[in-house]
């Protein structure tokens, strides 16, 4: 089944919070010279703070569900513009198990180009 997309807008002031909040204070996903000067295209969002959206999505989905396993590479960074911000896309299909457990695919792109690699949520519902 097709789970309906969900789009989430990350600001530079989102970044901001997510570094005060994890303790990741790596300047580049605040300073836009420093993220240039290791090869970035920009000030990027942290990874985890992607992750974090994706499983929010999947929590939206499926409200009191049991997540028993959530796992992704990052494969793409999502660069984060000074002004405005950028739209993360979360899709999802679901297969159900033959254990009682529902696996949800995710796909998870910026700008069209997937951010995370295999993607993928485990639930009891």
């Amino acid at each position: 089944m097709s789970l309906e997309t969900q789009v989430f807008t990350i600001t530079r002031a989102d970044l901001v919070r997510y570094a005060e909040a994890s303790g990741d204070h790596n300047p580049i996903h605040q300073d836009e010279s420093v993220a240039r000067s290791v090869g970035l295209p920009g000030v990027i969002a942290h990874g985890m703070y992607t992750m974090a959206l994706a499983a929010r999505a999947v929590t939206t989905w499926f409200p009191g569900a049991e997540l028993v396993a959530f796992g992704c590479k990052f494969t793409n960074p999502v660069v984060v513009p000074a002004e405005g911000g950028v739209e993360l896309e979360v899709a999802g299909e679901t297969k159900e198990g033959d254990d009682g457990l529902t696996t949800v695919a995710l796909t998870v792109t910026c700008g069209g180009q997937k951010v995370l690699g295999m993607p993928k949520a485990v639930l009891r519902v």
